[in-house]
């Protein structure tokens, strides 16, 4: 085993280690470390020590680098898994973490979440960071774990409670497959395309069927850029582009497959409906725009309240259930106005939120999410 300063040091090799979404354990220690590149570009004539059956959460292998002779063990056991140490030390922590002896005095050791921390602005949660010691008794186990950690903590109820079982169903089989999260996309983008044109025709049935597999799909898409770590720029502009931009025109096409239904809009009502319904989704998000440029981080992680109104607030996924709601009742009109009354009163709710915020501003507070200070 060659040192280098740039590789993870893969200690005690099982070939009988299992796969962790398709990828050999010293695989993804490599891509996660390229991701990771810059973070111990500070320290000279160190070397980073990693147990191979060992499976970290990336945040604290960036922690890990970020201090000299630092070592991360396990929550539970107390074993070692790793450690950042001076090269002068290296053989004695070597030692160590293979069980050959005792641990360098020089060495601090801490567990994963003590060097992680527990807050994560992007994923929009609070969970403690954690390491996985595999075996092939417990694969499943850590796939499971590492793609709960992939899961955004604020979002809506749909993609927070019914999507994740089948989700991590379709990811796992997705990553056998080689199929790559753009090519998941891709699928999302023409279905898109799909439930506009079924939707303008008045086919709600069928439309609705697609659209509640392109929202799958786009749960799917995130999940396995982040287990397989093949996220990149693009795809995340790709990703986050479709979500942006198609909501409104569904609606729109919605609105305008009432025409050809049996339950078409009053006259007069079609023009004032699109203005509020465009109008309060593009105000909607200029205000989560707006707080987040000017306060570091989303709406939603500001207080508990506006983490659990973005479980209902009128985005896509929960508008569709009103939608789909009112195809139940043979009344697709009725939800069209649902969607429309529940956009106009959620930018009400947002428009409060930001005042609030201001407000606070200006008395000299400070604005921290409730989950970074719990």
């Amino acid at each position: 085993m060659q040192p280098t300063v740039k590789e993870p040091y893969s200690l005690l090799r099982q070939p009988a280690l299992p796969m962790i979404w398709s990828m050999r354990p010293e695989a993804r220690l490599s891509r996660q470390l390229a991701r990771l590149r810059n973070a111990r570009a500070a320290f000279d004539n160190t070397e980073l020590l990693l147990r191979e059956d060992a499976i970290f959460d990336t945040p604290v292998l960036r922690g890990l680098m970020g201090a000299r002779n630092l070592a991360v063990v396990d929550a539970e056991s107390g074993a070692p898994l790793g450690a950042f140490v001076d090269t002068a030390h290296r053989e004695a922590a070597q030692a160590w973490l293979e069980g050959r002896g005792e641990k360098p005095a020089i060495l601090t050791s801490h567990t994963p979440a003590d060097i992680a921390g527990a807050y994560h602005l992007e994923l929009r949660k609070r969970e403690a960071a954690a390491c996985h010691r595999l075996t092939p008794d417990n694969a499943r186990e850590v796939e499971w774990r590492l793609f709960m950690t992939a899961y955004k903590g604020v979002t809506d109820f749909v993609t927070k409670y019914w999507w994740p079982r089948p989700a991590f169903h379709v990811t796992r089989w997705c990553a056998a497959k080689g199929i790559t999260p753009n090519q998941v996309t891709t699928v999302s983008g023409l279905l898109v395309l799909a439930c506009y044109w079924l939707f303008a025709q008045g086919l709600f049935w069928p439309g609705m069927l697609l659209a509640w597999a392109m929202t799958f799909l786009d749960t799917v898409d995130g999940k396995l850029a982040r287990v397989t770590l093949t996220s990149s720029p693009l795809g995340n502009i790709f990703d986050h582009g479709i979500d942006l931009i198609h909501p409104p025109f569904w609606y729109y096409a919605w609105a305008l497959g009432l025409a050809a239904g049996s339950t078409p809009l009053a006259d007069g009502w079609f023009a004032p409906l699109m203005w509020l319904l465009f109008g309060g989704y593009i105000a909607g998000r200029l205000c989560e725009g707006y707080f987040a440029r000017r306060y570091g981080m989303h709406l939603h992680v500001w207080r508990r309240f506006d983490s659990r109104f973005r479980l209902f607030l009128a985005r896509r996924n929960p508008n569709m259930v009103l939608l789909q709601l009112s195809l139940l009742v043979a009344r697709p009109d009725w939800g069209l106005l649902a969607v429309v009354g529940w956009t106009v009163l959620c930018l009400g709710v947002q428009c409060v939120q930001v005042a609030q915020a201001e407000a606070v501003r200006r008395s000299g507070g400070r604005i921290t999410s409730w989950l970074d200070a719990a």
